[in-house]
């Protein structure tokens, strides 16, 4: 086998595409998002309680995100995305959703939840809108 075949571990592969968001930045930005998208306000205990973390928890990705330009945010004010922030959510929601109904076509269910939140973070653009095709084609 030849040693420089392509394998890492998970870390690896991540330091290797040199990503700018981790997972949990994803999360938390869908989420945001997500909320954005129904209610006029988003806040702090808003996400806490739709995440199921604590607010102290929200308040510092809160504020990474803020410093990455994703989003504004006052102290114990309302969470606003940025453009920047608003193309991203963009499309970590569209992912969720090829994700959802790829899931429940394949498994003949209604909610494959738990397992778009686990695989989503692992699949580039290509293989999702690739899913998506295919969605289209059954």
């Amino acid at each position: 086998m030849n040693d420089s075949a392509g394998f890492y571990t998970m870390k690896g592969y991540s330091l290797q595409e040199n990503a700018q968001m981790t997972n949990a930045m994803e999360d938390y930005l869908e989420m945001i998002a997500r909320l954005s998208a129904v209610c006029r306000q988003v806040r702090v205990n808003d996400l806490a309680r739709m995440l199921h973390v604590k607010a102290s928890s929200v308040s510092k990705m809160v504020q990474q995100l803020a410093q990455g330009g994703y989003l504004h945010a006052e102290k114990y004010g309302e969470i606003l995305l940025t453009d920047k922030g608003s193309q991203i959510g963009e499309y970590l929601l569209y992912r969720h959703d090829v994700l959802q109904r790829f899931l429940c076509r394949i498994n003949h269910s209604d909610n494959e939840l738990e397992q778009v939140e686990k695989i989503e973070h692992f699949l580039d653009k290509r293989t999702i809108k690739n899913l998506e095709l295919l969605l289209q084609q059954l």
